[in-house]
């Protein structure tokens, strides 16, 4: 008997490039399987698809390598943040302060 088949995209923003593919896997696939089938890493060297964050539609998937991915669904591959945004506004909140202190 054939399984069936679902389609689901697979989506990468490097640095200097952004990459989707549209990706047909059998029903009851996991996401780390779909990464894995979805030639990403041949793209993309540099990302090691077995330790990579990832999600769908914006929400981390806890647990990548048991989550089943459904049929429509967006994977998104995560980089590492080069800065932490909360350091990034805090920093700019203390620069602020101190040249309103500076024009007084």
């Amino acid at each position: 008997m054939v399984k069936p088949v679902i389609e689901i995209e697979v989506v990468y923003a490097a640095v200097d490039r952004q990459v989707l593919r549209c990706v047909t896997v059998p029903a009851g696939t996991t996401v780390r399987a779909a990464l894995l089938d979805s030639g990403m890493g041949e793209a993309f060297p540099e990302l090691d698809l077995g330790e990579c964050p990832v999600g769908i539609f914006g929400k981390v998937i806890a647990d990548p390598d048991t989550h089943q991915v459904r049929a429509g669904d967006r994977i998104e591959i995560y980089r590492p943040l080069l800065a932490d945004p909360k350091e990034v506004r805090r920093l700019r909140a203390a620069k602020a302060a101190e040249a309103k202190a500076r024009n007084q």
